[in-house]
This record gives C-alpha cells, structure tokens and sequence, in this order.
C-alpha cells in the first residue's frame, strides 16, 4: 500500500513537472515570436516616417538586422544581451526577394554612449555579401571584423560618401521617437542558436535559415518581411 502511494505521488510529480516544462518551452517560444512581431512594428514605423532610411540603401541591403528595444540596464557584465532578428534576400548572391528571419543577440561594446534606461530600436544594414556571409556562422566586432558606420537619414540623402561606400554594416538607432544614425563600434552581433532552435527546431542554424529556400518563415515574422518586401522589392547594386 506503501508503495503504491509513492508511486502515485512519484507519477503526479512527473506529471506536474512535465506540464510545467512544456508551459515553459511554449513561453520561450511565445517570447521568440514576440520578438519578431515587435521587430516587424519598429520596421513599418521606421520606413514610414518622413526622414528614415535613404532609399538606394535599403534597395542595395541584402540583409536588415532589427533589435527593438534594447534596454541600457541591460548590458552589464556577464550579464544580458539585446535580441533581434536578421531578415535576408534569398537566392545565392542575396539578389531575391526577403526570406526567413533568423534570430540574432548584440552584445556589449560603446552601448552605455548610445543609450538612456529608456528602450532603444536599433536597426543594421548590411550592405555587401561579405558582410552577410560573415554574419551567418559566428559573432563578428562591429568596426574590428567588419567595417561599420552610422548611417545617413532621408529618404533622398546622398549616401554615396565614402565613409558609407566602405562600410559593410549602417547602423541606426531610434529612441524617444528620435531617429538617427548611431556607431556601435566594438559592439557584438552572433546567431542566437538557442533562439533559433527554439523557432525552427534541434537541426537549424541561422545560417540554414537565411541560405535554404525551403524554410518557412513563422507567421509571426510577416508583417517584418511584408515591409522590407514592400520597400526594396528587388536589389540593387
């Protein structure tokens, strides 16, 4: 009798432990596609002020990096980081239409210059197929392992300077509703691989994600990759 109530309390045990686990992995991948969506809302906000992104930049982009609101208190040592997502044109030289987003963290670097304790958007261009390719398997130094600036704003700004023409990376940041150019030099940016598994599944990587036309994009990432489509429909070097 002894023994058949251990058993039972043992099984409910397992049975709590079970549910709880699953609430668990069903929140982190709640939070995955929270923050695609929020990704997708800084983007249509972005692209629809008057003085955002020049266009023949986004039109010569192969990839867009989004992180929405990067918090200050954040970045402490050892300590957290800002997650986004990089959304890509498909096909092999990047020159197809905007495909799956993988998720991507940033990490440390000048962000205590940027930033307030206020949430900030940041937003990456990635201007050549060097800097993509490079971005796809490992975390690079912004302005180390890839030449990075702070991009120019308005729609007809001239973006054909030299400081924009060598960088492989524009980067942008938006807070208190003001946005701007910012440098993030010797700021990080890598695959987030757990977040990435966490959307797709155990075998995928960000670099499987953004090459493999066979990937479907979660639903979550729609209303991200419609605006970047409707922006730049096509590349353009």
């Amino acid at each position: 009798m002894r023994y058949t109530k251990c058993w039972i309390v043992l099984s409910a045990g397992l049975l709590v432990w079970g549910t709880i686990a699953s609430a668990k992995n069903q929140g982190e991948a709640r939070t995955e596609q929270d923050r695609l969506q929020n990704a997708g809302k800084v983007m249509q906000e972005i692209l629809n002020v008057p003085d955002d992104i020049p266009q023949d930049l986004i039109d010569k982009a192969r990839c867009v990096v989004v992180m929405p609101s990067v918090l200050k208190a954040a970045f402490v040592v050892g300590g957290s980081y800002g997650r986004g997502t990089m959304v890509c044109r498909t096909g092999k030289d990047f020159t197809g239409s905007w495909g799956a987003p993988a998720m991507y963290a940033l990490e440390g670097g000048s962000f205590g210059l940027q930033i307030g304790a206020e949430a900030t958007d940041f937003v990456f261009l990635v201007m050549n197929d060097r800097g993509a390719g490079s971005l796809l398997h490992t975390k690079v130094k912004l302005g180390a392992d890839i030449s990075a600036a702070a991009g120019p704003k308005g729609r007809s700004a001239s973006a054909d300077t030299d400081a924009y023409m060598r960088a492989e990376i524009l980067s942008y940041s938006r807070a208190r509703g003001v946005f701007a150019g910012v440098s993030l030099d010797g700021s990080t940016l890598r695959p987030d691989g757990e977040a990435n598994r966490k959307l797709y599944g155990n075998s995928t990587s960000a670099a499987k994600i953004i090459t493999e036309s066979d990937v479907t994009a979660p639903a979550a990432a729609h209303d991200l990759i419609s605006a970047l489509q409707k922006a730049s429909p096509q590349l353009k070097r």
